[in-house]
C-alpha cells in the first residue's frame, strides 16, 4: 500500500500529517472541516499552502527549464525582499516573520523567527525543538517568540508588525482566545483545546501590546524572504536538536541561509 499524506485546512489542529488516525482524530464531528489525502508530500505541502479553495485545482509543477538547477538554486530564486513583499503597503520599524516546521507532523518540530529594522534583516532565531511536537505547537511557539521580541520593540516607542503563515496560530491567539478564556478555556464543541499552555501565554501578551502590534498573515513558500528565512531557521532548530530559543550565530548571509533544508 502506498504511503498518503492528508492535508486539513479547517480541524482541531491544522497541517500535513502522514497518519490517518491521526488526522482523523483532527476532523471527525469538527464543524466544517476541511481536509484531502495526497500521494506525495510535495503535493501535499503545496496545497496547504495554497488553501482550501485551491484544493480541487492541479498542484502547479516546477517548469521544465528548472530541471538543471541545484536544488539551492531554486530555493533561492524569485524570493522577495520585505520592501517587495506586499503582505503590508504600511511602513514599520521592526518586522518580525515567524514560522514553524514539523518532520514529519506530528515528529520532530523547532521554531524560527527573522526579524527586520528599517528594512534590512538584523536577527535570525531559531529552536524550541520538541522530539514529540506538531506543526501548530511549532508555529505557536515561534509566534509566541514574536510576541516577545516585538515588546521589546514597542516599549523603544518602535511600530512592529509581525507577519505568520500559520491562520490556526494567529487566530488561536488574536482571535479564538477571547471566546476560550471567557468559557473558562473550554471549547464550544467536545475535545479539550489543543497547545493551551503556550496559547494562554502567547494571549496574555497579544492582550498587553495588540494595540501596538499589527499581527498579519502571509502566504508560505511563495517567495517571500523573510517566510523563507523563518522556515529555513525552524528547520535547522530541528537539525540542531537545539531545544532553547537562541540567535543564529553565523553571518546573516541571506543566500546561505536560504540554501539551508527548507520545511
Amino acid at each position: 500500500m502506498s504511503k498518503k499524506f492528508y492535508v486539513v485546512w479547517v480541524g482541531r489542529e491544522t497541517g500535513v500529517f502522514t497518519s490517518w488516525p491521526y488526522t482523523k482524530k483532527q476532523v471527525d464531528k469538527y464543524p466544517q472541516a476541511k481536509y484531502k489525502s495526497f500521494p506525495s508530500q510535495q503535493e501535499a505541502e503545496a496545497a496547504y499552502a495554497a488553501g482550501w479553495s485551491a484544493a480541487g485545482k492541479s498542484v502547479v509543477k516546477k517548469p521544465a527549464s528548472a530541471a538543471g538547477k541545484t536544488p539551492a538554486t531554486l530555493k533561492t530564486n524569485g524570493v522577495k525582499s520585505p520592501e517587495q513583499d506586499n503582505a503590508s503597503s504600511q511602513h514599520f520599524d521592526v518586522k518580525i516573520y515567524c514560522d514553524g516546521g514539523c518532520d514529519p507532523n506530528p515528529g520532530k518540530a523547532g521554531s524560527g523567527v527573522a526579524v527586520y529594522r528599517d528594512g534590512s534583516l538584523a536577527e535570525l532565531w531559531y529552536g524550541l525543538y520538541n522530539p514529540q511536537g506538531t506543526n501548530n505547537s511549532a508555529e505557536l511557539n515561534a509566534l509566541y517568540q514574536s510576541l516577545q521580541i516585538a515588546k521589546k520593540a514597542i516599549d523603544k516607542s518602535k511600530t512592529v508588525q509581525i507577519l505568520c503563515d500559520s491562520q490556526y496560530a494567529i487566530n488561536c491567539i488574536t482571535n479564538w482566545a477571547f471566546s476560550w478564556q471567557k468559557k473558562g478555556w473550554k471549547r464550544k464543541t467536545e475535545g479539550d483545546i489543543k497547545n493551551l499552555e503556550i496559547i494562554q501565554q502567547a494571549h496574555g501578551l497579544y492582550k498587553e501590546i495588540s494595540s501596538d502590534v499589527v499581527v498579519s498573515h502571509v502566504r508560505a513558500h511563495i517567495g517571500i524572504e523573510g517566510n523563507e528565512l523563518a522556515d529555513r531557521m525552524s528547520i535547522f532548530g530541528i537539525d540542531q536538536q537545539e531545544v532553547r530559543f537562541r540567535q543564529y550565530p553565523d553571518p546573516l548571509d541571506i543566500q546561505k541561509v536560504l540554501a539551508l533544508r527548507e520545511g
